[in-house]
Order: structure tokens, then sequence, then C-alpha cells
């Protein structure tokens, strides 16, 4: 049997056992699968044969007073070099236990009579699960004449405090996003959730970079169809690395080839608690502060967080308005290509003169007009993104607007489309979930092809193949469009408005505290 040493869910270090083949492959000469010698010389030069050419480990041999060899293995500016010596050299150094009492033979029979004041401690003598723990900023003492070794969890290293959601702004609820440390982030789901139900699963994925990830989910509201499915697709991945929640979402959607995402990422905690109250489940990653929260609806992808935190009627008003920037996002152009292209009867007579006076020397046809537009606002877009945010959002603005005046002075392209296309990009950015524009952005160019082609008919197309995708995607066996289609009357509360928390949400009377 291999022990592996892990940090738990609450940062807590305990041993996973596993057998059979199950063993953690560490070095090519095969010495990470063996077990400890007694002779600390013959253990020093296993793990040096180990962390070969790795320059951050660190081996240090000491000696205490009775004359007993210490060998210390730890990477160097990853543990807490006052916590080592204080609470578990000084143990090693003092020379048997007070007066009255036996004196001590080994570090394992230390361990048991806990001599050492660290919270999480325990002896190993499997050289896998000592290497793993070693690399994970633990430090293990390994003692002459002992088969076995003392791992114990002084981890301190520098990580990123507790900030505001850059993503996911809000005008009123917390303000407070995850982290790059899982620790960090199981914690500030439990301060949310001060019950045991409450339930954490640890797993760790990547064969370099054993991320750990935890499936999290409240039991007893938790659909237990879902939650069988996200564990067995999680423990099916085999991949080298894991370096962000994004590697675990293309591999456990359903398909890799929809628009649509099929897995609600957010970086708010609040968000993620109020997913598992609705009986989802939630996946937090090492080392990313994206979670990712299963299954995912296309009506989640529309709401923001604020919406469950300001008065229903202001909401209700502002999911419309969202609905109705949806449909412009998405249809704006493709419209405009048919109406003045194939249908101008359907524009009134006076629009349309306008229109036709305004394209009277433009160069070239609607439809190329639009694309070329559409390019641009795109490269426009990225590289907002992409330059320093001191002059990213300067670049953006002034570049649209210097670059669709010069085009229009220059007759390249016609005055309606300076229109058209910027107001159909910016209803874009409506949508709350910056995921959840990547479709609408994407199904605008079949879109333009559609109507190019076909006008209002191509349209049409294209608006029942959409519908056609929408309905067949079924995330984790949960319908997309739900609970629209399939219809359910009861949940449409929360869909086309949002009523009032009393009215949506039931609860137990709580039982008053007996006081002394």
């Amino acid at each position: 049997m291999d022990k592996i040493c892990k940090s738990s869910i609450l940062s807590d270090l305990h041993c996973s056992v596993r057998g059979g083949n199950s063993t953690v492959k560490i070095s090519p000469t095969g010495d990470a699968h063996a077990d400890l010698f007694s002779d600390i010389q013959e253990n020093e030069q296993l793990f040096k044969r180990v962390f070969l050419n790795c320059s951050d480990v660190s081996f240090r041999e000491i000696t205490t007073d009775g004359k007993v060899r210490l060998l210390l293995i730890y990477v160097a500016n990853m543990v807490n070099a006052e916590e080592l010596n204080t609470n578990i050299l000084k143990p090693l150094f003092y020379e048997g236990l007070p007066q009255g009492l036996d004196s001590v033979n080994s570090i394992s029979q230390m361990l048991e009579q806990s001599r050492f004041s660290v919270l999480h401690v325990m002896t190993s003598s499997n050289v896998s699960g000592i290497v793993e723990c070693v690399l994970r900023g633990h430090v293990a003492i390994l003692v002459d004449g002992e088969a076995s070794a003392i791992v114990a969890d002084v981890t301190n290293f520098e990580t990123r405090t507790i900030g505001e959601p850059s993503e996911e702004a809000t005008l009123r609820g917390s303000r407070e996003s995850f982290t790059e440390l899982l620790t960090t982030n199981t914690t500030m789901m439990r301060r949310i959730f001060a019950t045991p139900d409450l339930k954490m699963e640890q797993l760790t994925l990547g064969k370099y970079t054993k991320t750990e990830v935890v499936i999290t989910y409240l039991e007893g509201v938790v659909d237990l169809s879902v939650l069988d499915e996200v564990r067995k697709r999680v423990k099916r991945i085999r991949i080298d690395g894991i370096l962000e929640s994004g590697y675990i979402e293309e591999s456990i959607e359903d398909t890799h080839f929809s628009p649509f995402p099929q897995i609600l990422n957010s970086e708010r905690p609040d968000v993620v608690a109020a997913g598992l109250l609705e009986g989802k489940v939630a996946i937090l990653t090492n080392g990313t502060p994206i979670a990712l929260i299963v299954p995912m609806t296309f009506w989640a992808g529309l709401q923001a967080p604020d919406d469950y935190f300001e008065r229903f009627l202001f909401v209700t008003l502002n999911r419309w308005i969202r609905y109705m920037f949806v449909l412009i996002s998405v249809f704006l152009p493709s419209i405009y290509i048919a109406l003045t292209d194939f249908n101008p009867e359907m524009v009134p007579a006076k629009l349309m003169l306008s229109i036709a006076a305004l394209r009277e020397k433009a160069p070239f046809p609607t439809v190329i007009e639009v694309f070329m537009m559409e390019f641009v606002f795109e490269a426009l877009r990225e590289a907002g993104i992409r330059l320093p945010r001191q002059i990213g959002p300067l670049v953006s603005i002034v570049g649209a607007l210097v670059i669709g005046e010069a085009a229009v002075r220059a007759g390249i392209i016609s005055a309606p489309i300076v229109i058209i296309v910027p107001a159909a990009g910016i209803s874009s950015f409506v949508i709350p979930r910056y995921s959840f524009s990547f479709p609408m952005r994407i199904l605008r160019f079949p879109m333009l092809i559609l109507a190019g082609l076909f006008g209002l008919f191509g349209i049409a197309i294209g608006i029942i193949a959409i519908l056609i995708h929408l309905i067949h995607l079924q995330p984790f066996g949960t319908p997309y469009l739900s609970p629209v289609a399939p219809l359910k009357k009861g949940k449409l509360k929360d869909v086309l408005m949002r009523w009032p928390h009393k009215l949506t949400r039931k609860s137990e009377p709580v039982p008053e505290a007996d006081h002394p």
C-alpha cells in the first residue's frame, strides 16, 4: 500500500491509501517507489537521485546533543523557518521526556506522545509519499537508524490577498473574490455555509502538476445524478498538467463544438454559493480564482450576481432590457442587410431614401461593408483587452471613432454601417457573463452570411437552427433551455421575471435558541 500525503480541503495534512498499481512515479530511476532504509546516508543518496537537478530542494544534515544524526529535506522558500525551528527541531534536540516519564526511543514514539506542537504531522516510510509532501511545501525529517520519516506541514509561501472581483463587478453585494490558493477558497465557502451539509471532495489531477481539485456541493440539496456524473467525468481526466480550471472545463463538457458554454464559471464565492443552493455542483481548482458551476442553463448566462441583491421590480426591468439587447447583438447587422438588400419595402420610405443616398457612393455591397466593420470592431475589442489598462480603453474608443470617421469620409463604407455594427457590438457588453458573450459574437457572422444570401428567409433559417441546437443541448443531463423547454411553470418566476424571495424561497422555521 502506498501512503501519499496531501493537503485536505481545509488545509489538513492527511494520508490517503492507494493500493495495487496506483503509485506516484517521480523519477525514471524507480527510486520513488521504494521504502526508506534505516541508514541515513542511503536515504540521502536515494532522495538526491529523485531530486536530481532540483536546485530549489534543500538537504540539511544536523546532529542533536545526543549525537543523533538528522536529515531535513524541504523546498526553499516554501517552509516557515521559525515554525520549523520552534515546533519541530526543539523537541528533537530535547533529550528524553520530562522527569517521571519514559525516555523516547524513536521519532514515531515522539509523534505518538504529541511531542511536536505542529497541527499537521505524521510519519511515513514510503518514498513517493514523502517526495510529494516535500514538493507541496512540507518538511521531511529523517533520523539515522530509523526506516521512517517525520512529515510536517510548515508551509509558508507568498499568496495573493483577497480582492474585489475584476470580471463580475456589482453595485451591491460582496466585494470578495476567490484567490489562487485552494485552501483560501474552501475557507471562504465554509464561512458562507456554517453547516456540515457542505461537502468537499478532493482529487488530484495532472501527471506532473498534481493539481488539487475540490468538488463541493450541499448534501440533501444537490441533484445526485448530476453529482455522480461530475465525479465520473472528473476522475476520468488524464492529462499531463492542470494550469487553470479551463483545462477541466474542456475535459468534462458534453460537446466541444457548441458555441454556447455548458459550464458556468465565476470568481465570486456568493455566486458559487447561490449555485449550490440551487442543487448544483461546484469545482474549485488550486492555482486559479475561477470556479466552475454545473450544470449551466441558457438563462443562467444572462443573469447578473446583483439580480438577487436589488429589488425585484428593478431587476425584472433590467432583465427584459438585457434580453432585448442580446437579440440586437446577434441579429441587428443581419436584419439591416436583409431589409436594405432584399426587402426595402419593409423600411419606411423616408428612412430608405436616406439610407440609399448615403450608400450611393459606397464601393462594396452591404454585406461586405458589415463584415469589414465587424472584423475591425473585434480587433479593437481584442486590442483593448491586451493593451495595458491605462491605455487600453482609450485606444479602443479613439480607434473606433477615428477609423469609422475616416472610413466614411474616404467613401470605403457608408455611414449607417458605422452606427449598426458598433450598436450590435456594444449590446454584447450588456451580457453579464463574459464567456456567454462569445456565442453571441460568433453567431453574428453566420447570420450575416445567411442574410446576405437569402435575406429574411436566411435569418429565419438561422434562428431555427440555433433553437434546434439549444433544445438538443443537455449539459450533464439538464436541458439547456430549462425551465422554458421543457416547460416548468413553477420555475419560470426566476427566468422572465425575478419574483420576491419570499414568494420563491422556502425555508424551515428557525428554532428559538435556549438562553442560560
